[in-house]
């Protein structure tokens, strides 16, 4: 595909923008190190996998033509976007122990990426608008498919673990009382606000 490189310029721009998965990613990076976030990033990218299948069936054009299907995925992912956000602004600061820290499961962490991501239909429309442009059906479509999605998959990954080590390196100060208040306000804030944001969205 000619247009291969101008596709990985904006998946890069896309995945760089700041979202609920890189609050996710973040977030468990400081309280849990690189080990706590990396669970949550393969959710992440694995939702992207399901999410671009979906956007190339059926569903996909029903949640992008039925406002009633469209309303209920968005106020899903509003709603656990906003209970990520309470939960995470009434956790306690988390304290770090030099031998090392606790550590949700490899399972929750993948669960609550992946729940993320499927519950977001806004990344539907996104794999809707995006991949048509970049792919020639006159030729092999599905092996183009697979490698766009491949890329971007790759990409969340990548990005996301480079996220999470720049978080790391400010884990000691921001796990401290204060600094691990204010992780969990802004975090907590954060995935609220776009819960809040999601709802209120239009289609």
């Amino acid at each position: 595909m000619e247009s291969y490189l101008w596709f990985l310029l904006i998946a890069i721009a896309t995945v760089l923008s700041p979202g609920p998965g890189v609050i996710l990613t973040l977030t468990n990076a400081i309280r849990y190190g690189m080990s706590g976030a990396i669970g949550g990033i393969l959710g992440i990218a694995f939702g992207t996998f399901i999410v671009a299948g979906v956007s190339a069936t059926s569903l996909g054009i029903l949640l992008a033509t039925s406002t009633v299907a469209f309303s209920i995925m968005k106020f899903i992912g509003a709603a656990y976007l906003i209970y990520l956000g309470i939960k995470l602004w009434r956790s306690p600061a988390a304290k770090i122990d030099p031998k090392g820290v606790a550590i949700k499961s490899r399972k929750r962490q993948f669960s609550e990426g992946l729940t993320l991501q499927l519950t977001n239909p806004k990344a539907v429309f996104f794999f809707m608008s995006i991949f048509p442009q970049f792919v020639d059906f006159s030729s092999n479509h599905v092996g183009q498919f697979v490698l766009l999605v491949v890329t971007y998959s790759s990409l969340v990954v990548l990005i996301h673990l480079l996220y999470a080590h720049l978080a790391k390196s400010a884990r000691s100060w921001l796990s401290s009382d204060k600094g691990g208040r204010m992780v969990n306000r802004l975090g907590g804030g954060t995935f609220m606000c776009f819960g809040v944001g999601l709802a209120s969205a239009g289609k």
